[in-house]
């Protein structure tokens, strides 16, 4: 029997730690189980920790599917396969357990394969491109099919799966022998950035606000823009680095995206560059909250 909850709250789940409910919330755990809930539901919206979306604090109408129960590894050589639901530091670290190497970069994401794959993840100069063998992909026209690096058409920040309707099902990763005392380096320097560069996980946040746009630094430019420590009712920019939208505690959509704007429109003003919102809106009843989403591309 398909697992799914209705008028699903979903504010604790997200990272955001803001959100309204969810119509009705799927958790398939196989890859049997999501096709058969995307028979049903062929528009349902594919999330899976909500590390990267921002839900509207009055609710979502539609269907989500939440593939964060499609948890399951297996290791197969210097390979690992990975359902869309396993979270990236728990697969850095098994993968180090096993002494292989080429994951170390993911050790801090708080994300899932899933989404990691969706919008081609990266950290500390690699990226998912860089060790992804191959993807099992849900197609809407075909059902489930299987893509290689090269059909996944990665670039910065996105994949194939950004441009069709497609949803990332399992990754396979090809990895490379390596020594325990190398891994766990790589591993340190990693999570030693992170935290003094990014907030702790213990802040609510959504990660990188902005995408890098090319040859520059999102941060760069909006630290130039003078964004760190603006204020947007419960939300403020995180005064070490202007990428990072911090909630207080009480904080809406509304105010994040309002926040998001001027963020946008600052940067837009004095460097003439529309930057591009990383993170996903999930929401439609806010008239204002649709306004901001489509100045910013964000619908």
């Amino acid at each position: 029997m398909l697992q799914s909850e209705e008028n699903y709250d979903v504010k604790k789940m997200t990272s955001f730690k803001i959100g309204g409910e969810i119509a009705r919330m799927y958790f398939p755990t196989t890859v049997e189980e999501f096709t058969q809930i995307k028979k049903l539901e062929p528009d349902a919206f594919v999330a899976g920790n909500m590390s990267n979306i921002l839900v509207s604090s009055e609710g979502y109408d539609g269907v989500v599917i939440c593939t964060k129960k499609m948890d399951e590894i297996r290791f197969e050589g210097n390979t690992v396969f990975a359902g869309a639901g396993v979270r990236g530091t728990k697969l850095s670290k098994m993968a180090a357990e096993k002494n292989l190497s080429g994951l170390e970069f993911m050790v801090a994401f708080p994300g899932s394969v899933g989404g990691e794959v969706f919008m081609n993840a990266g950290a500390h100069g690699q990226m998912i491109a860089d060790v992804l063998k191959s993807a099992k992909i849900y197609c809407p026209e075909t059902g489930v099919i299987t893509l290689t690096n090269s059909q996944m058409e990665f670039s910065y920040r996105t994949s194939i799966c950004q441009r069709k309707p497609y949803s990332v099902l399992e990754a396979e990763f090809e990895l490379s022998p390596s020594t325990t005392e190398a891994i766990q380096e790589k591993m340190n320097e990693n999570l030693s950035f992170r935290q003094n560069k990014q907030p702790s996980l213990t802040l609510p946040n959504c990660g990188s606000t902005f995408r890098n746009p090319e040859g520059d630094s999102a941060g760069r430019l909006l630290d130039a823009a003078g964004v760190k420590g603006l204020v947007s009712g419960g939300v403020h920019v995180w005064e070490n680095h202007a990428n990072f939208i911090i909630n207080d505690g009480d904080a809406t959509s509304l105010d994040v995206l309002r926040l998001m704007e001027e963020m946008y429109s600052r940067v837009k003003s004095k460097f003439n560059i529309e930057l591009k919102p990383e993170v996903r809106f999930l929401g439609g009843k806010n008239k204002e909250e649709v306004e901001i989403c489509k100045k910013l591309k964000m619908i």
